[in-house]
């Protein structure tokens, strides 16, 4: 996410906060333009849905989720009552993490809503956190897929780790331990814990094209199908070259398990604030 894209997104969330008897809250009618919901009963469907989370982690949901009424005009001019729900920030997060993060305006909620200090610069800083670690794990669920279909094709757990590391080679030009002594990656940590976003990505992207190949062609044995890991991960490295990245060049980044812990402990502090009010 671009950060224009952020501060528009920020301002637009800042736009429909209110107060209500003291409290900091958000319309659901607001809510559900902001996020993208255009039907108000698809929305509702969404707020069931944070509620039972809430439940299950044992928070008063009429705390969180206060139901109200609210005058609109329609068309004629006129007014009318429609219902409406006041959302705390807990409530709003709850919404956001049961809603599609693949759209950007729920992937930007979920990371405003953990934050208690609403600065732009923070909520971007932990957005991009946020994103590398989905990517991580997008990477581990595509690297098993990748290791089941090869056990399938005659490579067993030794070869697919050969295949792998070619396939590392082949992106990195650097051998896994020449790229680790460079990055300074402790031995025993996989290297893409430490590799950048758009690395993650590229190795993620080349695993999944060997992976879909294998099967379309009928790969077997290790040298046909660590051929074809070789050629997609310079592929993707020669597209990332032409768009000024070389993927060695790139600064190692910290830890990405200690970047898991720190969103997972910023959640934590979000459900604690929220207890300390009641």
């Amino acid at each position: 996410m671009k950060t224009n894209e952020i501060k528009k997104l920020f301002q637009t969330f800042e736009n429909i906060v209110c107060e209500y008897n003291g409290i900091e809250c958000w319309s659901a009618r607001e809510l559900q333009k902001v996020l993208g919901y255009t039907q108000w009963r698809n929305f509702l469907g969404i707020i069931d849905k944070a509620k039972e989370s809430g439940m299950n982690s044992g928070e008063n949901v009429s705390y969180h989720f206060a139901d109200v009424s609210k005058m609109v005009t329609i068309g004629s001019g006129a007014e009318k009552s429609i219902d409406d729900i006041l959302l705390t920030r807990y409530a709003c997060y709850l919404i956001a993490q049961n809603g599609d993060s693949r759209k950007e305006e729920i992937a930007f909620a979920q990371n405003y809503f953990a934050i208690q200090t609403r600065r732009a610069e923070l909520i971007e800083e932990r957005i991009l956190d946020y994103e590398r670690v989905k990517a991580r794990i997008k990477l581990a669920e595509t690297e098993k897929i990748f290791s089941e279909v090869l056990y399938e094709h005659g490579v067993d757990d030794k070869g697919f780790a050969i295949i792998r590391s070619k396939g590392d080679q082949a992106l990195f030009q650097l051998s896994t331990i020449q790229l680790k002594r460079k990055m300074e990656i402790p031995e025993n940590r996989p290297v893409a814990d430490f590799l950048p976003t758009v690395s993650i990505k590229a190795k993620d992207f080349a695993a999944a094209m060997t992976t879909e190949n294998v099967q379309i062609k009928n790969l077997s044995g290790i040298s046909k199908i660590e051929k074809e890991h070789i050629d997609n991960n310079f592929g993707v490295r020669k597209l990332m070259i032409e768009r000024g990245f070389f993927p060695e060049n790139l600064p190692p980044a910290e830890d990405v398990k200690k970047v898991e812990r720190r969103l997972n402990s910023e959640e934590k502090k979000l459900l604690k604030n929220n207890k300390n009010k009641k």
